[in-house]
């Protein structure tokens, strides 16, 4: 057998200590390794496109090039070979994570966030997974949920059953697959199920945009 090749990692910071202390801990891991580092939006994108990793860690407010326009040139709608972006920032200061989420962010974590949860999200990532704090995301998401939904106010006809949509109400409430579990009294793997066909059924990535969907539809308030 042949061990699993890293999970190669791009971290983007404009703070030298943070981003300094974010390639400490991601090399200390065997199954991580750092593929570079850069301060700025542009350089992101740039090294990115040389270096192919597998996830990028991405600040959000940095000069030139911010990280909402980074990220959604290197994971937006569009994108021939879009990357995994992992925002990381401070949620009491910057207002703009949702726009990260919108411009194609796979997910989010807060710069207090202790070291084996930054481990754990690169890692979730990676696997083509959505970060998402169930606390964050409620503060979040429905603190802008206003400036999500149409202008109209219009609530467009939404192609899934009564039990998807009420699955896809409980992601954009926080909920993980085992809360859903014990909240409608299926299984996990049932969870999974209508999870996975809610995804397909509109189009979307991950969870992080099916709680924009919702947001953005009008189904949860």
């Amino acid at each position: 057998m042949t061990a699993a090749a890293p999970t190669r990692v791009l971290v983007c910071d404009d703070q030298m200590l943070i981003r300094t202390g974010l390639v400490t801990i991601i090399d200390a891991q065997p199954d991580l390794a750092v593929a570079g580092e850069c301060g700025d939006g542009r350089s992101a994108v740039d090294l990115a496109g040389r270096l192919r990793p597998d996830v990028v860690v991405m600040d959000i407010r940095m000069p030139g090039l911010d990280g909402i326009e980074a990220t959604r040139r290197l994971a937006g709608a569009g994108v021939a070979h879009p990357v995994k972006v992992l925002v990381v920032t401070t949620f009491n200061l910057d207002e703009y994570v949702y726009e990260a989420l919108r411009a194609g962010a796979s997910g989010f974590l807060l710069k207090d966030a202790p070291p084996d949860r930054l481990l754990h999200g690169i890692r979730t990532v990676a696997t083509g997974s959505a970060l998402l704090d169930p606390e964050v995301t409620r503060r979040l998401v429905g603190r802008y949920a206003a400036r999500i939904r149409p202008a109209d106010g219009a609530a467009p006809e939404v192609p899934l059953t009564p039990r998807e949509l009420e699955v896809l109400r409980l992601i954009a409430d926080g909920l993980s697959n085992t809360e859903i579990a014990a909240a409608l009294l299926i299984s996990r793997e049932t969870v999974k199920t209508f999870v996975s066909r809610i995804l397909t059924k509109l189009g979307l990535r991950d969870r992080v945009q099916a709680v924009v969907y919702a947001y953005r539809h009008g189904l949860v308030t």
